[in-house]
């Protein structure tokens, strides 16, 4: 199990134990993450579950594909360490990872 952190807008943090080859958007959903709605269930077809990658993660997790990019640009208040939670698979080299959830989705 890898650990990740997702905190909420309000600054709520959800620590969670997520099974390598799910996603943080699958974990986020399952821990019932406030702020993550995940209307697509995952396919890269909204951006209903956008989040900020902390900084120091930002090189771990790798920039978006051009298919997310894509997605992206109807994201709410973008910003370079913008992801779509449901594109970042987890693996072991993500232990620790930190995502801010933004103050509303698009």
């Amino acid at each position: 199990m890898t650990k990740l952190t997702i905190v909420a807008f309000d600054g709520t943090r959800f620590d969670i134990e997520a099974a390598n080859g799910s996603t943080v958007m699958e974990n986020a959903v399952r821990n019932s993450v406030p702020g993550i709605e995940a209307e697509c269930g995952g396919a890269c077809a909204c951006a209903t579950c956008h989040v900020y990658v902390d900084g120091e993660w930002a090189d771990r997790v790798g920039p978006p594909e051009p298919m997310e990019e894509d997605m992206l640009d109807f994201a709410f208040d973008v910003r370079p360490s913008s992801r779509l939670s449901c594109q970042i698979k987890v693996t072991p080299a993500l232990d620790g990872l930190v995502v801010h959830v933004p103050e509303r989705q698009a």
